[in-house]
């Protein structure tokens, strides 16, 4: 059964954005819940708690953890990806106090690459910042390192094609899913910053994907961005991502497949956004909720 989750990036609350004076999480756990959400994304590691005080929260707005991103060098030397696979096992230790409050429905650790300062540079992708066959061989044996730990945690790990990362462009989807046996977060937004269609994406990767992320996008400043070569912050403060409906993604094809197909894990609405000054009082809340309304048409 699929499961409906939001994000806390859809409020501004996500790595790039650490240090900002983030709202407590109950502001928007039952704001969200109310809307008719199942579950909510972890955001910056420790933001909803840990342990005990994270199962509260959780219970308390009848919600489950669907998943939650980690981004982690999967190129680098062996000391800084070591150094990364300890920070895992803390991340790790929150999502297992987390799966206990909904035990039938786990949450997926999201593993990412982190890039590297070519790739940040070049959102889209070039055949110039691919990754060499030695690249990808460092790159998939350290997915699998990290793969086994979430394993041996009693989780299911999910791998997120992201922009301005070694595995943003569809060639670069197929590589990874060619050279691991890991699950792919399918991500729209992401996936048309990288130069593919999220109809076609969906059609040629269902067997792999394990985790929805579900973007609507204005293309247009999508395709700016990629031209002007301005990185994902550029995305987010222009506002790329807005609310189901109002951009370009093909939204009907996309829930008709995922309802075709008998999609049975967490689709996590996302609308990553900066927030601004200008940003009118509860627009990100009033969004969510009518994310949720329009996702009614297929799954109530």
């Amino acid at each position: 059964m699929t499961g409906i989750a939001n994000a806390p990036v859809s409020f501004g609350i996500f790595e790039l954005t650490t240090g900002a004076d983030f709202p407590e999480p109950e502001t928007i756990l039952g704001p969200l819940r109310d809307a008719g959400y199942d579950g909510i994304d972890l955001g910056p590691v420790g933001w909803l708690g840990a342990g005990q005080q994270i199962q509260a929260r959780l219970r308390e707005h009848a919600m489950a953890l669907a998943g939650g991103w980690f981004d982690m060098p999967f190129t680098a030397d062996d000391d800084a990806f070591g150094a990364a696979l300890d920070g895992l096992e803390d991340a790790l230790r929150i999502f297992v106090a987390a799966a206990e409050v909904d035990p039938d429905r786990l949450p997926l650790p999201t593993l990412a690459d982190s890039g590297s300062p070519a790739r940040r540079a070049n959102p889209g992708g070039s055949p110039e910042v691919m990754l060499d066959d030695a690249g990808w061989k460092r790159l998939s044996s350290n997915v699998a390192k990290a793969a086994e730990r979430v394993r041996a945690a009693g989780l299911e790990p999910t791998f997120h094609h992201h922009a301005c990362t070694y595995v943003e462009t569809p060639e670069e989807i197929d590589i990874f899913l060619d050279r691991t046996d890991v699950g792919l977060t399918f991500d729209t937004g992401h996936l048309i910053i990288g130069g593919g269609d999220p109809v076609e994406g969906w059609r040629r990767w269902r067997d792999r994907i394990n985790h929805l992320h579900l973007k609507d996008v204005r293309r247009e400043v999508l395709a700016q961005v990629v031209r002007e070569r301005a990185g994902m912050r550029a995305v987010w403060e222009r506002k790329a991502f807005v609310a189901l409906g109002a951009g370009d993604l093909e939204l009907a094809e996309i829930m008709d497949a995922v309802i075709a197909d008998g999609f049975d894990g967490w689709l996590v609405v996302e609308q990553d956004v900066v927030p601004s000054p200008s940003d009118p009082p509860g627009q990100a809340i009033d969004d969510q909720r009518a994310n949720r309304e329009i996702l009614r048409r297929w799954i109530p």
